[in-house]
């Protein structure tokens, strides 16, 4: 497996010392944000992030976010347009797009007109660049995309698979009791376990940590179909638990979450052969 780490995981740190934990993890790549109180590589030019970046061998896998993105408005718009601005100058692969959560419009033909309304929008805004825009579905009973399928939908009509992508987020994905695993379509996936016991709820969003033994989100069997199904792209921590996020050295937690994945994984018999041989 190919691990990756979003800077939500390890917040506390600042920019170089995220960039060093995910080198010395073995991570193949980083995910910077710009919602945590402070703007993209804490100010640093984009250039020299990306600089950064390489000399520890690591990608700059993408950019979050942009929330609520699909409720368009002009300002949204300048949202959209600066989040592709700052991944081109990087040099990042991807961008997130986050749909609103709320209660508006629960007609589901609205909100799917909607969608490829604002997608087929976006569209334009990545023309010059190799910038892939990510669509997260979010498990929330009010969100506005709470389904891969959904995501999908759009991209699909608009015949822009090769533009557009999805974020597969296990947390999520539980959540949403989401049968689908549309692995074509999926450039991203975000890990994280939740502890305890009883259905999961939406307050448990802000309690995500990381994978182990007492995951109840079913995470690791969410893993191995995608790997099954041919999924080869990065595996990303992003756990909001305060916990782990705010610790002055997360480098022990994070590498015995590693340790646990590729020791589980490598042994589940769902796998082909050439999908465990990449273990």
């Amino acid at each position: 497996m190919d691990f990756a780490l979003n800077q939500k995981t390890v917040s506390g740190l600042g920019f170089p010392a995220f960039l060093d934990l995910a080198a010395e993890l073995g991570c193949v790549g980083v995910e910077p944000r710009n919602d945590l109180g402070r703007p993209f590589f804490d100010g640093l030019p984009p250039a020299r992030a990306a600089a950064m970046a390489r000399e520890r061998g690591l990608r700059l896998l993408g950019l979050s976010e942009v929330y609520g993105f699909d409720d368009w408005t002009p300002g949204r718009r300048d949202a959209v347009a600066a989040l592709i601005e700052a991944a081109d100058a990087a040099g990042a692969e991807t961008i997130s797009l986050i749909p609103r959560v709320d209660r508006r419009d629960p007609d589901a033909g609205a909100r799917a007109r909607n969608l490829r309304e604002v997608v087929a929008a976006i569209a334009p805004m990545l023309a010059g660049t190799a910038v892939t825009a990510l669509l997260e579905p979010i498990g929330f009973a009010e969100c506005s995309m709470k389904f891969q399928r959904e995501a999908v939908a759009a991209i699909e009509d608009l015949g822009l698979g090769e533009r557009f992508g999805i974020v597969h987020d296990t947390f999520q994905h539980a959540l949403a009791t989401d049968g689908d695993y549309l692995v074509a379509h999926v450039r991203m996936v975000h890990i994280s376990g939740v502890a305890g016991t009883g259905a999961l709820t939406d307050g448990e969003d802000a309690a995500r940590g990381l994978l182990d033994e007492g995951d109840r989100t079913g995470a690791v069997e969410q893993i191995r179909r995608l790997i099954a199904a041919g999924y080869r792209g990065p595996f990303s921590f992003e756990c909001t638990d305060p916990g782990i996020r705010e610790r002055s050295d997360p480098k022990a937690p994070i590498a015995g979450s590693i340790a646990y994945l590729r020791r589980t994984i490598s042994g589940a018999d769902t796998l082909t052969g050439s999908s465990a041989a990449r273990l």
